[in-house]
């Protein structure tokens, strides 16, 4: 929900003429560069079947076998639209490379917790946090839904390197293509800059 609402406002202060952002199109995303680093969730268990949700009344939806359908099922709605809807838009302006998102979604016990601040757990995510940038980055598969490994499935041209979470920000990508971006608006600017 927050790279939704950063976006709009940045696309806001575009529009507004602000000073301090480069004019651009209208839904040029092309000159985005969104990385959304996500908290992590708790691994899909698929609890719930819709033949058992059936059966259900309403009292089930609140509570059943210790946790919240209802409040679960909006929750992940919620984050998943999200990535979803903005996975189509920078795939449908041909820039999907701009938008990054880094999430282990794969999460059990304590590990996809929120309060649980132990010293044990919180050395547990760095152990997580630095597995994840090894990975392969993966995209929303825009047919399924579902997040996979497979980028072939989502890119309009196949990758003879296969880049890792890692590698997108640590050597560099993200910060080269800022730089570039800050250089070229510096040559195209009628105003001076000062470094």
């Amino acid at each position: 929900m927050q790279a939704l609402v950063a976006i709009s406002q940045i696309t806001k202060k575009v529009f507004s003429g602000s000073p301090d952002f480069f004019p651009i199109k209208p839904m040029d995303y092309g000159r985005f560069l969104v990385i959304l680093v996500g908290t992590g969730s708790a691994k899909v268990e698929q609890k719930y079947s819709a033949k058992m949700a059936a059966k259900w009344g309403v009292f089930s939806w609140l509570l059943h076998g210790g946790s919240s359908p209802l409040v679960d099922v909006f929750t992940q709605a919620s984050a998943d639209m999200v990535d979803f809807h903005i996975s189509v838009v920078f795939r449908a302006l041909h820039s999907e490379e701009n938008y990054l998102r880094i999430q282990e979604d794969s999460l059990i016990g304590t590990d996809s917790s929120v309060d649980v601040a132990t010293e044990e757990n919180l050395n547990r995510l760095v152990e997580i946090g630095e597995t994840l940038l090894k990975k392969p980055v993966s995209r929303v598969n825009l047919e399924t839904g579902r997040s996979g490994d497979n980028q072939s499935i989502f890119l309009s041209f196949d990758l003879v390197w296969m880049p890792k979470n890692g590698e997108k920000v640590d050597d560099g990508w993200f910060a080269k293509l800022l730089s570039d971006e800050r250089k070229l608006r510096q040559l195209k600017s009628p105003c001076s800059y000062q470094a």
